[in-house]
């Protein structure tokens, strides 16, 4: 700078010069008018910005039409031992809730150390964490930083859908109106509830929401009963469901873990002696892996009791409450139900185990194929085949081929030709399902009868590998050939048609009346003649069964049926295509021939219905059903029995089905090695497709069945009575011994089994074929009044066995028991002990005056006619010496004594 006096006047002139003043007022004008501006597009921009902030505030929820508790949960299943059996699991809703006051302290600081340092002290979201975020974000950290608070995460995963936009507009007005609801949220909500609904809600890998989910999937425990380090594993996930999950991941969540181990101790949640002991705990070896056969048995695939229990349970729903199926379905599935089932859990392993014994079994089981396969053909579309395809394939080389084979590596061979003859070169195979079931099959149903509820089930042998895949035991109708007997018949007989256990009816050649259709006995056309109901029970005889329901009537043997709570029976029905009629109000109902047949739990239950005094129980398998809250939905825990038969006509009915056992059909299902009576009735199709016995001790009923699922004539029939048999003898071994109460409206009386009138002393005990005197019971008021009609007792001569002449001495004259009887169409039991006919003027052919002995002329030659040569007597007449062998399995034509 010049400053020399010239200079300084250059300087003054230029300064006080117009022009020089004109562009400095331009300079300060311009000045003042870009800071204007600045000032005025902040102010514009921040008004802007309150505006748009304003906006999305305006556009959240509001405060009091939200609901940030969960509202999915998974329903679990108790046994009747308050058991956890297992739990059923919809879509989002593996959640087992919690209250905070059961949610250990650890777990809840492992939380708050590492996701909200300063959850108790801030009013819903973290300034200082904001800034925090901000700053490293402008620093080069990027905008991920973790600055949202419990409270914001809370709001995040129930109102804002667990956060998932993809742009960051739609992640700005989110994060806005979740900071403005969590201010809002934590002036309406306590901190405790807010922290409780937080740990039930957030995801925490392997399909796990909330923390109790999480400890029972990794730990198998609950998580009250998590030490620091299974707490700090659990927290860990949070970050990163899939990258921290303990199973896949290990070693990165116990990265994740130290840190949070250090965070607590940092914040003076845990000392420095927990933090060293945490550190070396080898937490992850106690993790169950994810692909274990244990956690895989106890989640993937319901069993039959359960598929069984989620049918009633939706029945219930939707018949009690008024649901629709899929609001049951949901209530289920997704609504945290508790549900108290009736299963005994020592009873249904130990018929678990002994069903599953494979030496149980005929050896000649074979397994049933079935399959599934899909084909993506070059044009893209899908083609479905199945077993049936497979099955008439092969059957155009070979009729005989069928579904059914030894080993599972026998089938081998005829899938891979079947795909070689569907799958086209440029196709490809989309999906293939490839199943053998093992057959013959079994069912099997365990009640109480005093209660209804069902202690066990089994609805199929062999592997189950889907839920709700077929229940044999609770939705397969079968026929139930001879069970129905007891059902239908004798029942109705003896409760309303004054019939008793003495009444009898002649086991004869018999036809269906106004058709010439014969009734068969199982054993053939072995008749038995005479023969009382009792009799009839435990023989299983055919044509006493029918006739006796013919007296009945099928319209009162159905009725009874209906009251026993069957609801497969049908009354009538159209076909709709060929215009049929088919109903079961038949005679063949005695038999047990019905159109669609019977399940074996409804089966079972009215076996029970006997055992129980006749008092109907519907059969349950849960007791009660409870909320996700505790409230009582459905109470089933009392049981409410309608009386459907007299209780004499139960004990009537058990004491004769008790000879089955004893003398009958089911010996081999007695229980006398544990010392314990047992009534029951065995039942058998034709062609022995159906295999069954349904009985009852004094303490529980149990029904099996046997067959093949697609019918098939069975080699080996007593199967089904060895595993009913070896099961209820495992259940009884531990139990007292107890006798069938016998009731007030019960007393005796000597009848005579051929008559069904009282005995005749010295005639009914002296029967041809051996006494026929039995005490019986009866119900009180039903005792027969009448003396034995059919029973006589007449003179003949020994040697002959005619009507004594005037020429038989009296040494040779004896008494002998006959039979009165007319009207048979075959030869019966009864037939060698028939009265003759004409036999007061039948003569003995022995003794006449020629007949005279050389030695003693009052002495008859024996054997001899009247010209002295040997003869037999053209009527055979037997001794009075019993058989050893039972009525029914005697020779038809039965050779007399002579001697």
């Amino acid at each position: 700078m010049n400053f020399s006096n010239n200079g300084i006047k250059d300087k003054y002139k230029e300064t006080v010069s117009p022009n020089k003043k004109r562009k400095k007022k331009a300079s300060v004008l311009f000045f003042r008018t870009f800071l204007i501006c600045i000032v005025l597009c902040a102010c514009i921009g921040t008004f802007a910005g309150i505006g748009i902030v304003r906006g999305i505030i305006d556009n959240a929820p509001h405060i009091d039409s939200i609901n940030v508790a969960p509202t999915t949960f998974a329903t679990t299943i108790y046994d009747s031992k308050g058991n956890k059996m297992q739990q059923l699991v919809g879509s989002n809703a593996n959640r087992v809730y919690v209250n905070i006051e059961d949610i250990p302290k650890d777990l809840i600081n492992a939380f708050i150390a590492v996701e909200d340092e300063r959850f108790w002290s801030h009013k819903g979201i973290d300034v200082r964490g904001i800034f925090r975020a901000f700053f490293l974000g402008i620093t080069g950290g990027g905008f991920d930083q973790g600055a949202s608070t419990l409270t914001q995460q809370l709001l995040k995963n129930t109102v804002f859908e667990g956060g998932m936009e993809t742009n960051f507009s739609d992640k700005f007005e989110r994060k806005i109106q979740e900071q403005y609801l969590a201010l809002q949220l934590e002036n309406k909500m306590d901190k405790k509830t807010i922290l409780e609904y937080y740990l039930n809600i957030i995801n925490l890998g392997q399909n796990t929401l909330g923390v109790e989910a999480a400890s029972q999937r990794y730990f198998n425990k609950n998580v009250k009963d998590l030490t620091l380090s299974e707490c700090t594993v659990i927290a860990g996930i949070t970050k990163n469901p899939s990258a921290y999950n303990p199973i896949t991941y290990p070693e990165d969540n116990a990265k994740r873990r130290t840190i949070i181990l250090d965070k607590m101790k940092e914040q003076n949640y845990i000392t420095e002696e927990q933090y060293q002991k945490a550190l070396t705990d080898d937490v992850y070896s106690r993790i169950e892996l994810v692909n274990t056969e244990q956690y895989a048995s106890k989640s993937n695939v319901n069993s039959y009791f359960v598929d069984a229990l989620v049918d009633e349970v939706t029945n219930d729903l939707v018949e009690e409450l008024g649901y629709t199926s899929t609001q049951a379905y949901n209530l289920i599935y997704r609504s945290g139900l508790s549900i108290y089932a009736t299963q005994d859990p020592k009873m249904q392993k130990l018929c678990d185990d002994v069903f599953a014994d494979e030496s149980m079994y005929p050896g000649n089981s074979t397994f049933e194929l079935t399959y599934r396969l899909t084909v993506i053909d070059e044009k893209g579309e899908a083609h479905n085949y199945s077993e049936m395809n497979l099955k008439k394939y092969f059957q155009k080389k070979n009729t005989a081929f069928n579904l059914y084979f030894k080993n599972r590596k026998k089938a081998d061979p005829y899938i891979e030709e079947y795909k070689k003859h569907v799958v086209g070169k440029n196709d490809r195979i989309d999906g293939e399902v490839i199943n053998f079931v093992p057959q013959p099959q079994v069912s099997f149903v365990l009640m109480d009868q005093y209660t209804g509820q069902v202690k066990a089930l089994i609805g199929g042998r062999g592997l189950k590998n889907y839920s709700r895949s077929l229940n044999r035991a609770t939705a397969t109708a079968r026929q139930p050939g001879s069970t129905f007997k007891i059902l239908s018949t004798y029942l109705p007989a003896l409760d309303t048609k004054g019939m008793t256990l003495a009444t009898v009816f002649d086991d004869d050649l018999y036809y269906y009346p106004g058709s010439t259709k014969k009734v068969n006995n199982w054993n053939g056309e072995a008749y038995n003649g005479f023969t009382t109901i009792r009799q009839a029970i435990y023989n299983s005889m055919n044509v006493m069964a029918v006739k006796t329901l013919e007296q009945v009537t099928t319209q009162t043997g159905f009725s009874y049926l209906q009251k026993l709570g069957f609801t497969t029976l049908v009354e009538n029905r159209v076909n709709e295509k060929t215009g049929a009629t088919v109903s079961d109000l038949n005679l063949s109902l005695a038999l047990g021939g019905i159109t669609d047949g019977v399940t074996n739990l409804e089966l079972t239950n009215a076996f029970a219905t006997i055992a129980n005094g006749g008092n109907y129980t519907k059969p349950k398998l849960y007791t009660k059903i409870l909320d996700q809250t505790g409230k009582i939905m459905l109470d089933h825990t009392d049981s409410v029995s309608t009386q459907v038969m007299k209780d004499s006509t139960s004990y009537l009915l058990t004491s004769a089905m008790e000879d089955v056992v004893k003398a009958g059909t089911g010996k081999k299902l007695s229980l006398a090695s544990v010392n314990m009576p047992v009534a029951g009735k065995t039942g058998t199709t034709s062609n022995d497709n159906d295999l069954w016995f349904v009985g009852y001790t004094p303490y529980y009923t149990a029904g099996i069945w046997g067959g093949y699922d697609n019918n098939g004539k069975q080699e080996d029939t007593a199967y089904h009575k060895n595993l009913w048999r070896t099961v209820m003898e495992k259940i009884h071994k531990p139990l007292a011994r107890k006798e069938f109460t016998r009731p007030e409206s019960i007393t005796t009386a000597k009848i005579c089994t051929k008559s069904g009138k009282l005995a005749i002393d010295g005639v009914c005990d002296h029967a041809p074929n051996g006494s026929t005197v039995r005490t019986e019971f009866f119900a009180k008021g039903t005792v027969p009044t009448e003396t034995c009609d059919v029973h006589v007792k007449v003179p003949i001569c020994e040697a002959s066995r005619h009507t004594p002449s005037a020429y038989c001495p009296s040494i040779d004259i004896i008494n002998r028991v006959y039979l009165i009887k007319s009207g048979e169409k075959a030869q019966t039991a009864d037939t060698p002990y028939i009265l003759p006919n004409n036999f007061e003027s039948n003569l003995c052919p022995i003794h006449t005056n020629s007949g005279k002995s050389p030695e003693n002329p009052e002495k008859i030659l024996p054997n001899v006619t009247p010209n002295g040569k040997p003869s037999k007597p053209d009527t055979a007449i037997p001794d009075n010496k019993p058989s050893d062998k039972p009525e029914n399995t005697r020779k038809k034509h039965a050779s007399p004594r002579n001697d």
